[in-house]
């Protein structure tokens, strides 16, 4: 199992991932941390936890536009292959809230 140092906030959080996923966890820390700065311009720096709540909402937004832009590509589809693709969604979402809990118990710790 492969290690990943992801910088959030000027803070660094050791991560584990399967290999070969390195890059993509280093894109995903990116990703966050670039919207954690766009919260701080707009709203300071409220505390790591706030912040963190206020990243998972917007990506679940973010999440539930790209939902709704499936529905809409996939309403011509049978009704078998939509389902497919929600349950593979759901699962991912589902991934992605325990990954955001672990983040969340770690900043308590701290």
């Amino acid at each position: 199992m492969a290690q990943v140092t992801v910088d959030i906030n000027e803070r660094s959080y050791q991560i584990a991932c399967d290999d070969g996923q390195e890059a993509h966890l280093t894109r995903l820390g990116n990703y966050i941390d670039n919207r954690v700065q766009e919260l701080i311009a707009a709203v300071g720096q409220v505390g790591d936890a706030r912040l963190l709540v206020m990243v998972s909402l917007l990506i679940a937004d973010e999440l539930s536009d790209a939902y709704a832009e499936l529905k809409v590509a996939s309403s011509g589809d049978g009704a078998s292959a939509r389902l497919d693709r929600e349950e593979n969604l759901s699962v991912a979402l589902e991934a992605i809230a325990h990954r955001i809990e672990d983040i969340a118990g770690s900043l308590d710790r701290a």
